[in-house]
């Protein structure tokens, strides 16, 4: 039997447009040696923006480019590993435009 769907299901299985700029905290936090960063990106029109998420040590060097690229407007998500890192407190940097959102998070071995 074929299926025959009505206007209000097309519209429930649309992609939502997020409108919201957030990174999440890392889990798990404290890690040992990875960690999951996901991430939110707000539509800006219908084209990718340039995202750039970076993870810097208590000094504010710079540790690690997770992600520098055109990415569409949702939630993504990135696995960093520590494990060439000695222990300690590590920020995760997101930017996109004039956005900026930071998280800590602490790698324990």
């Amino acid at each position: 039997i074929p299926y025959v769907g009505t206007l209000t299901d097309i519209e429930d299985h649309q992609p939502k447009v997020s409108y919201r700029f957030e990174l999440s905290p890392n889990y798990p936090n404290p890690f040992n040696p990875a960690t999951r960063i996901n991430y939110e990106i707000a539509a800006q029109g219908i084209a990718p923006v340039q995202v750039r998420l970076t993870v810097y040590n208590v000094l504010g060097q710079r540790v690690k480019t997770l992600v520098n690229a055109r990415q569409k407007a949702g939630v993504h998500s990135v696995t960093f590993n520590g494990a060439q890192l000695p222990s300690g407190v590590y920020f995760a940097r997101l930017q996109s435009g004039s956005k900026v959102a930071v998280q800590k998070m602490i790698l324990m071995k």
